[in-house]
């Protein structure tokens, strides 16, 4: 793939979200903050959060919703330990820079590790929890949904997904269809894409497979590979950011078939689209600390806000 540096120098920078005057705001993980990024170079830090800052979106009241997963140890762009205070949803000012925690609990229990969000039509929040990882233990994945004010949470889905619906699941990545029919989950370590139908906003339709879930998972990415976070295009394919073995893979949810698009970095997190045809794509590098971009062969989705 054909790429230039839109912005170097950042301390593991994930979830990107691009403005309409062009500037982009990541997450510097390993700093605790979030950073706003013009071409040309210029940096600005918007907020301080601490922990481990990740995903994140624009609201309708145009504040910055965050997935923050807490204190955690890192090893070569990898969490090495959850020992520490846990993850958060939080909501930060863009102009004061103000960061506020609305949700640290779900029904009396902490949250993990949020980890990538993606927000509807509505203003609710989809967000993913992919755990804790202690020495000898991982906490429980879960895909979530909450309201922007700080009033309800709740946990949607926690169970393996597939023919069997047994064994461990690690929920990062979420993102919704055009039509905003369905909910798309990245499976991190089983390297898989997963589609939920939706009957009304933050409520699955119920699903015919094993525990209620989805008859079928939509690709398994094969080889040595682990699925970060995603974004959607226009037509409806799932871009998500592809460990290991660097780069976005493209997945089409009709048929199952995808692609993938090399870069030069072993931890390519998370896409996100700008540009006024929306074919600008914002890539983030995250273990060279670099925000590419590349021109896309198809127009990215318009995010709700």
């Amino acid at each position: 793939m054909d790429f230039e540096v839109f912005a170097e120098g950042l301390g593991f920078p994930e979830g990107p979200v691009v403005l309409e005057d062009g500037s982009v705001i990541v997450v510097e993980i390993w700093h605790g903050r979030i950073t706003r990024c013009w071409d040309g170079g210029r940096k600005e830090v918007v907020a301080v959060t601490g922990g481990g800052p990740n995903g994140g979106a624009i609201g309708a009241d145009g504040a910055l919703y965050i997935c923050n997963f807490g204190e955690a140890d890192w090893e070569n762009g990898y969490q090495k330990s959850g020992a520490g205070e846990c993850g958060r949803i939080e909501r930060v000012d863009m102009a004061t820079g103000k960061v506020d925690r609305l949700y640290t609990e779900w029904e009396g229990q902490p949250l993990g590790a949020p980890n990538d969000l993606v927000i509807d039509r509505s203003g609710g929040i989809w967000f993913t929890d992919i755990g804790r990882m202690y020495a000898d233990s991982w906490t429980q994945s879960g895909l979530f949904y909450c309201t922007p004010d700080g009033s309800s949470i709740r946990r949607v889905f926690a169970k393996p997904v597939g023919k069997w619906g047994f064994g461990a699941v690690s929920y990062n990545g979420v993102g919704l269809s055009p039509d905003q029919s369905r909910v798309y989950v990245s499976d991190m370590r089983p390297s898989r894409v997963i589609g939920f139908a939706l009957q009304a906003p933050g409520e699955l339709a119920p699903g015919s497979g094993p525990h209620g879930a989805p008859d079928r998972v939509l690709a398994t990415i094969p080889g040595e590979v682990a699925l970060d976070s995603l974004a959607i295009t226009q037509s409806g394919k799932i871009c998500v950011g592809t460990l290991m073995n660097g780069g976005i893979t493209v997945v089409d949810p009709v048929d199952g078939s995808f692609e993938f698009h090399s870069l030069p970095d072993e931890r390519v997190t998370n896409i996100a689209f700008g540009g006024e045809d929306m074919r600008t794509a914002f890539i983030t590098m995250s273990l060279s600390g670099q925000i590419t971009r590349a021109r896309w062969p198809e127009p990215g989705l318009k995010l709700n806000f």
